[in-house]
């Protein structure tokens, strides 16, 4: 009989070249608050609601020995294999803001077929970050 698992998702991890910059990036440019920031700089945390969204340095002995290393794109054609994404209720001034303290727009925001309204920038480490609406279901006719 299988065990009677029931997990919740606790962390997305972001690899970064620098923990403390990321952290203040991305607290400024999409408004999150700072939970944690550890004294050396390895480890930060943003207040993000049941799911923590932590940075951690690109290459660190524990991880790359255990793991792998992280592998990094080429160039900036390339994508990084992660996106992040954030949920607004006003996706344009999210992009705004979030251009006005750094962020490289990509896409501005534009209304999508399935209903939600869309942008995208990149970070400061080039990591795709997707700003968008709730996905508002289409009204059935009757």
């Amino acid at each position: 009989m299988a065990p009677n698992l029931n997990p919740s998702f606790a962390y997305t991890v972001v690899y970064v070249k620098d923990v403390a910059k990321s952290v203040a990036f991305y607290a400024n440019a999409f408004g999150y608050n700072v939970r944690r920031l550890d004294h050396s700089h390895r480890w930060g945390e943003l207040e993000s609601g049941q799911t923590t969204i932590a940075f951690t340095p690109k290459h660190q002995k524990e991880s790359d020995e255990r793991s792998g290393e992280v592998q990094i794109p080429a160039g900036p054609e390339e994508k990084q294999p992660v996106e992040v994404c954030f949920a607004y209720d006003d996706v344009d001034a999210a992009y705004k803001t979030a251009v006005a303290n750094g962020a490289v727009p990509v896409s501005p925001p534009e209304e999508k077929q399935w209903g939600q309204r869309v942008g995208y920038v990149r970070d400061i480490d080039g990591i795709v970050v997707r700003l968008g609406s709730n996905v508002k279901e289409p009204s059935s006719a009757r």
